[in-house]
């Protein structure tokens, strides 16, 4: 194994335990404790927000799912097809796929409706009467799809992880 390959496994790997690691700790522990926390947990996520979690951690998804492209593309030799085609090329590119999945239903889906409902509640504060109620049921909304969401990123990289841990035994 040369130079590049080993630094391109590293980087591949290591991005992808943050990735995983930060949407386990949030489905599992962070949005369960926020939401017991009731409008308090809204200072928490201003916090986090605050600190780009919502621009930091698609950034290294991005760069997780590209690493593991170039080593894909440096394992198979050229030969996508045939070689995705073998038991190990079919663990890593189920296992890609699924990662792939979970990066768009985490921008696309998880994040914009977090982003969104942080917007609606920093709206909320000024708003009154029907409209306040209107914003409340918008946010609530929004954070139940950014949750669910959340929980299928959750999964898909938990598959993601596991197939591409086995895929050179299979």
């Amino acid at each position: 194994m040369n130079a590049e390959m080993i630094v391109l496994r590293l980087l591949h790997i290591g991005l992808g335990v943050v990735w995983a690691g930060a949407i386990f700790f949030f489905v599992l522990f962070l949005e369960p404790a926020v939401r017991a926390a009731g409008p308090d947990g809204a200072k928490v996520m201003k916090g986090i927000q605050q600190r780009h979690y919502m621009t930091i951690l698609p950034v290294i998804a991005g760069l997780t799912l590209l690493t593991g492209l170039v080593l894909f593309m440096r394992l198979s030799a050229g030969r996508a097809a045939g070689w995705a085609a073998s038991p190990v090329g079919m663990g890593y590119s189920i296992g890609g796929l699924a990662a792939i999945i979970a990066f768009f239903i985490g921008v696309f889906v998880m994040r914009r409706s977090a982003l969104r409902a942080g917007r609606l509640s920093t709206d909320m504060q000024t708003a009154e009467g029907d409209a306040r109620t209107a914003l409340q049921a918008r946010v609530q909304a929004l954070q139940g799809r950014a949750r669910t969401s959340a929980h299928w990123v959750a999964v898909l990289l938990a598959f993601s992880v596991g197939a591409m841990a086995i895929a050179r035994y299979l």
